[in-house]
């Protein structure tokens, strides 16, 4: 189960505004082949405009939303991870749900690197068992980049929704740019804060997804599954910094009149550990590096740090996405020090979720 709510924008430290933009410049992103809007970008400001943005988000959202369908089914994927290192269980995985709509979710996940789970979620409640109670960072990515990538509409309804026209692999795609901040219409190119939607107007289908610069889901259709008006992607390419970390292949995707019973009953070890983790939203922050003040004409270059927050606000699996940056390692040495404990909501189950810390670094020239 993926959380619907797969990006939330927060603030931390001191933003740029605070020194006004004619001050501090911020340096471009960089340059990437799944970078793709580099044409004129239009401010979306009109009710009307904003919620034509929304309706095409929320079509290209229902594709992987197979639980709406109220069919059953059984998916299966395998994936292959090759971060360097950088994240935890490299190399080949596989994953299989079974969804019934009247007894629940059951998907288990191995990787060949020595992890393992099973997952539960039946009559509203969830029970996990595994190697470790957290799910790793590539396994709740390939869960999020076939079930969840697009925001859901409540986190649309952002100050800021820009929009382009791009081509991908010859089609034209409608770009859309949203960011918790407000951005000037006359802003030019993609803002580091910007999280990029790429969808195929005429099908519908999110071809390209980025919640960060440096970090892309480019999707592939040419086998895809369906299950009814469904539609699945064949493959979904993960890269970072241009270097492909994770190939997503969806191997299945089979309609079930009725699951078995079995799967859907948790075992005692599972009723004793208490609820499962759940995977939920992305946290999103900013933040000034350096000491006070920025020299008048200085330029902030962003390095975006991206890692695993568990239940228990421990920072795992966290690297930067522009690793070649003379600050890449300052970075992620100042963002692992930072202090990501939050007292969860009453009632709720332990959660873990992706966070992305873009630290700006200020030169004075």
């Amino acid at each position: 189960m993926v959380s619907k709510g797969m990006l939330w924008l927060a603030t931390s430290g001191v933003s740029l505004a605070t020194f006004g933009q004619a001050a501090l410049k911020m340096a471009p992103i960089p340059s990437d082949p799944l970078e793709i809007v580099t044409g004129p970008i239009q401010a979306v400001d009109t009710p009307a405009g904003r919620l034509a943005v929304v309706q095409l988000l929320a079509r290209a959202r229902k594709n992987y939303a197979l639980e709406s369908a109220g069919r059953g089914y059984q998916l299966k994927v395998n994936f292959t991870v090759n971060s360097g290192g950088q994240t935890d269980y490299d190399g080949a995985w596989r994953m299989e749900d079974v969804f019934d709509p009247r007894q629940g979710l059951h998907w288990t996940a191995t990787a060949a690197a020595g992890y393992a789970t099973t997952q539960i979620l039946s009559n509203r409640t969830a029970y996990g068992e595994g190697t470790a109670s957290v799910i790793p960072l590539r396994l709740q990515e390939a869960r999020v980049a076939l079930l969840g990538a697009i925001p859901s509409a409540a986190n649309v309804a952002r100050e800021s929704i820009r929009t382009s026209i791009a081509i991908f692999h010859g089609a034209q795609l409608t770009c859309v740019l949203l960011s918790g901040s407000r951005i000037a219409a006359e802003t030019p190119g993609r803002q580091w804060e910007e999280t990029e939607e790429c969808i195929d107007p005429q099908s519908g289908l999110l071809q390209v997804h980025s919640q960060v610069p440096g970090r892309y889901y480019a999707y592939e259709y040419s086998d895809g599954l369906q299950l009814g008006d469904h539609v699945l992607p064949q493959k979904v390419i993960v890269t970072e910094a241009g270097k492909t970390v994770s190939e997503i292949t969806v191997e299945s995707l089979t309609e079930v009149a009725s699951a078995d019973a079995k799967l859907f009953v948790p075992s005692e070890e599972m009723k004793a550990r208490g609820p499962a983790v759940a995977m939920a939203g992305a946290e999103k922050l900013e933040r000034l590096a350096g000491k006070r003040p920025f020299a008048a004409g200085g330029t902030a270059q962003p390095v975006c740090v991206f890692g695993l927050v568990t239940p228990s606000g421990q920072l795992v699996e966290a690297h930067s996405l522009q690793p070649s940056d003379p600050n890449s390692q300052a970075a992620v040495d100042a963002v692992k020090r930072m202090n990501f404990t939050r007292p969860a909501p009453p009632g709720e189950r332990p959660s873990q979720h992706f966070v992305f810390v873009i630290e700006k670094f200020v030169s004075s020239t």
